[in-house]
């Protein structure tokens, strides 16, 4: 039975988080393998076995939510701020870099990153010559703009992730240096992608800043399917993968994590799929109710309904995987 956490002050984004990790049966099977620190000391201060802790409390419990104090303090000892606003995408890239640093296992660390890490390959071509730089990059997240380059509104994810990996002119202010030319050249940059892991976590970047230092949520309707095939939204130039690793790019929605305000005073949730059901849940802090897809739909966005949730990152997990 899906089970609740408690709000400690502000920390519906931790809360939201946490319930995407240990509702993810793939990641839990990791950390159950993790070493058990030695000393009580070490056990307070490391992120895993505390997350382990509360797993186990929250499936041997009979409470209908538990407070995720012991791990929050742990956190703070690594520096992550209590009883403020934290930024979704951001608390999430945290949390899975302690996880990652405090897993002793190598195996655990590798299978850890497999089933997160995006796999990048950035190709900058000068266009006044064949000079050409490629560098190999990882990602925990793709950050997917929901406008493009004159601020129109991309209409679906699909548009997103095309617009993504669309490659880009680097003239004027931004030309690059060309070794070969031996001067400042308009260059071509694009991404290609290379491989996508187990669960693949898409951000939406509907925060934005404005010149004036001003930060405002864009809230316009941008609807995400529920199966995704990179396949069919990325074309051939936009992919360094061959046919057994293409194969395996089909995904079927598992979560969302849903912001509802303004950039500066704001709410999370989480809309989860259980793999063991099949069923749609909503994770709101201690409350925990069974919903339908059309509820998971209400966070497409709509720009009338500016304070209402709309999905910020979106996790989705391979169908076939290998």
């Amino acid at each position: 039975e899906a089970v609740g956490l408690y709000n400690l002050g502000q920390s519906c984004c931790l809360n939201s988080l946490l319930q995407v990790f240990l509702m993810n049966i793939r990641f839990t099977r990791i950390l159950r393998r993790i070493t058990v620190p030695p000393s009580p000391a070490q056990r307070r201060n490391n992120v895993p076995y505390q997350m382990l802790l509360l797993l186990e409390k929250m499936q041997c419990g009979k409470c209908k939510a538990v407070g995720p104090t012991d791990l929050a303090w742990c956190l703070s000892e690594h520096r992550v701020k209590l009883f403020v606003q934290h930024d979704a995408a951001q608390l999430f890239l945290t949390l899975w870099n302690l996880l990652k640093k405090q897993m002793k296992k190598p195996e655990l660390v590798e299978e850890l990153s497999d089933l997160y890490t995006i796999c990048i390959q950035e190709h900058l071509a000068c266009q006044r010559c064949s000079f050409e730089i490629k560098s190999n990059s990882t990602m925990l997240t793709l950050p997917l703009p929901v406008l493009d380059a004159n601020s129109y509104r991309l209409k679906t994810l699909e548009d997103c992730l095309q617009y993504f990996f669309h490659p880009e002119e680097l003239t004027g202010q931004n030309m690059c240096f060309c070794q070969q030319c031996g001067k400042k050249t308009t260059f071509l940059q694009s991404m290609k992608l290379v491989h996508v892991p187990q669960t693949l976590t898409l951000h939406l970047k509907r925060f934005c800043f404005e010149r004036s230092s001003h930060t405002h949520k864009l809230s316009h309707s941008l609807p995400f399917p529920q199966e995704l095939d990179l396949r069919e939204v990325l074309t051939g130039d936009q992919c360094l993968a061959d046919d057994r690793e293409k194969a395996t790019w089909q995904y079927e929605l598992f979560a969302v994590v849903a912001h509802s305000g303004s950039s500066s005073c704001g709410h999370y949730c989480a809309y989860i799929r259980s793999l063991t059901e099949c069923k749609w849940y909503c994770f709101n802090d201690s409350e925990v109710c069974q919903v339908s897809w059309d509820d998971v739909k209400c966070t497409y966005g709509h720009s009338n309904l500016y304070w209402r949730e709309t999905a910020y990152l979106l996790f989705y997990m391979k169908k076939h995987p290998q």
